[in-house]
């Protein structure tokens, strides 16, 4: 499966840079979202390099989900792909 970075976890005053809202492809509602918790997300950095996380919970009540990454991201990683094992 597949699925795009959208944004930082965070509020007004923080921000988590290891923490990630994840929009998956064909994932439209909270009940289908909540069977994804627990699975694998990779990114891959434009030097080829991969940064693994874990999709922790679901985010919201369209079908997004929050991941929790080894350590933090950069914002280039924003708008950008992941893939779920």
């Amino acid at each position: 499966m597949e699925g795009i970075i959208v944004n930082f976890r965070g509020s007004h005053k923080t921000q988590y840079n290891n923490q990630m809202i994840i929009k998956i492809n064909g994932v439209d509602s909270k009940d289908s979202a909540r069977k994804l918790e627990g699975k694998i997300v990779s990114w891959k950095t434009p030097s080829g390099k991969e940064i693994k996380g874990k999709v922790a919970k679901v985010h919201g009540n369209s079908g997004a989900v929050r991941a929790t990454f080894e350590k933090g991201m950069p914002g280039q990683a924003i708008g950008e792909k992941v893939t779920l094992n």
